[in-house]
């Protein structure tokens, strides 16, 4: 699949809310409904499962009680129409007042397998010394769990992981901003009123199209459940579809992709450097904006211009020429010209042999999201199962790309356009109206999908009386999945630990 269909965007709550009502919550402790109650697929659910752990982080053991379930969505005539998947972990004597943290992934059409066994769960899938081995990759226990800071609940949409419709055809009524964002709005209100955690800090976490997600269901909560949420945690997030997915047409899209090119550069050549990356940043919003946004330079002027791009980025500079200094996607098959290899857009520093070498142009799958990565859904599928206790005969879905070709974004049916996607405006509402609200973006320094220059626009553009203090970007070395690294996802979650300790005043302690 085109990476770029990964991120299909926004929709109108308002155009799905009459077809869509939900199951009413509860003030008692959560069972789940037996599976011969249900109707179509759902049949194939068990009821929840309850289990009891430890993990050893630093020097002490934690003991949470993990809970691998689901939560069910009726519709107006009282008929069950879906069912929500979630894993939660919760410390055992943490009390009602620890920081909940609800996490997804994106895609759309992603489970939050990534998430969960890559970042944030007490287990993590290891792929080996060079980071790459999904055909051997182990289970290990994840000395940096976020459960040492934030209990978790991890959330499949509908159509991904375990999370399905009652009939097959409904699953479309979900395949949008809107709809997508009231369900898990629901499902994160049911999961509170079950569970009785009305009074602790609520966090969001969401990775690539999640992030964009996380903007919409923080706005939908605070709107339609009258949840307000403390913060949240976007990695690798979509922003500005307008800045993000013109790379190859429009000077400032490609400016803000440039410097992780130049970073990707660097890193194959194993030169990374905070201040060399400084200066590709500069160039990228200076002679280079501005030159791509004029005429075509000609002569002399030309040559320096397209030389020193083919510089930063190893990408000939003969193919430069050709394409003006808009690069595109020609960092895929040239950034390592006569290697025989191609690039990952989730990681442009990340080689693998081209499947395809007689063809100029990209015809292979992606060698991250199609390659390794993919080992999280059958890992998640055997823990799932062999410890967490939850046993089914239905299929794990970790990615779905038909989801995101049939998602619609934008005024309904058929209506606007992913360039048109935009969580800015939902991010200063939030900052304007929530005065404990306080956002965490994450980025690998050589993503392409979702460049980071392209949230730090979107960070230094917010108006200073709102970001001030409560709006932070880190940076890491890798690409859009950086935490594969054990180095990089030990540093993320030591910046995490640190952004949840430090509320803005507005919020009380525990």
């Amino acid at each position: 699949m085109h990476i770029r269909t990964l991120f299909l965007l926004t929709a109108l709550a308002a155009m799905l809310a009459p077809a869509l009502s939900y199951a009413q919550e509860s003030d008692q402790p959560r069972t789940n409904v037996q599976s011969g109650a249900r109707d179509g697929v759902l049949k194939l659910l068990p009821a929840d499962s309850v289990t009891e752990h430890a993990l050893t982080i630093g020097d002490r053991k934690l003991a949470y009680t993990a809970t691998a379930g689901t939560l069910d969505l009726f519709g107006q005539d009282g008929a069950q129409t879906g069912a929500i998947f979630y894993t939660a972990y919760v410390a055992r004597d943490g009390g009602p007042n620890r920081p909940l943290t609800f996490a997804f992934n994106g895609g759309p059409g992603a489970a939050s397998a990534f998430l969960h066994l890559g970042l944030v769960g007490p287990k993590v899938l290891d792929f080996g010394p060079d980071g790459r081995d999904g055909a051997n990759a182990k289970l290990v226990d994840n000395p940096q769990s976020w459960l040492d800071f934030t209990d978790l609940v991890l959330i499949d949409p509908i159509g991904t992981g375990w999370s399905r419709t009652a009939k097959a055809d409904d699953a479309s009524n979900y395949y949008n901003v809107g709809a997508d964002a009231q369900s898990i709005a629901k499902a994160i209100a049911l999961y509170v009123a079950h569970n009785n955690r009305s009074n602790s800090p609520k966090y969001l976490l969401g990775e690539s199209y999640g992030g964009f997600r996380a903007a919409k269901v923080a706005s939908t909560l605070q709107e339609s459940q009258g949840i307000i949420v403390a913060g949240a945690v976007m990695l690798s997030p979509l922003l500005e579809g307008q800045l993000m997915f013109n790379a190859d047409q429009f000077a400032l899209g490609a400016a803000l992709e440039l410097p992780s090119l130049a970073a990707a550069e660097l890193d194959r050549h194993k030169a990374f450097d905070e201040e060399k990356q400084k200066e590709a940043e500069t160039f990228a919003l200076g002679n280079y904006l501005t030159t791509l946004a004029g005429p075509p330079p000609t002569g002399a002027e030309a040559a320096a211009f397209y030389g020193r791009i083919a510089r930063l980025t190893g990408i000939p500079e003969d193919i430069v020429t050709r394409n003006r200094g808009f690069l595109g996607s020609s960092f895929v098959k040239h950034s390592d010209a006569g290697s025989g290899e191609v690039m990952s857009a989730y990681d442009a520093s990340f080689a693998a042999p081209d499947p395809y070498p007689e063809s100029d142009y990209d015809r292979g799958d992606d060698a991250i999201l199609d390659g390794f990565t993919r080992a999280y859904g059958g890992a998640f599928a055997d823990y799932a199962r062999n410890e967490l206790g939850f046993r089914t005969e239905m299929t794990y879905s970790l990615l779905d790309g038909d989801i995101s070709r049939r998602w619609e974004w934008g005024g309904g049916r058929g209506g606007g356009s992913r360039f048109q996607a935009s969580a800015t405006d939902n991010i200063r509402q939030l900052l304007a109206s929530n005065p404990a609200f306080h956002l965490l973006i994450a980025h690998g320094y050589s993503d392409v999908v979702t460049p980071y220059s392209v949230s730090r626009y979107v960070v230094e553009h917010l108006p200073p009386s709102l970001a001030g203090g409560r709006v932070g970007l880190k940076l890491y070395r890798g690409g859009h999945m950086f935490y594969t690294k054990a180095d990089q996802r030990a540093a993320f979650t030591a910046d995490a630990k640190a952004f949840y300790a430090t509320r803005p005043a507005a919020q009380p302690a525990d």
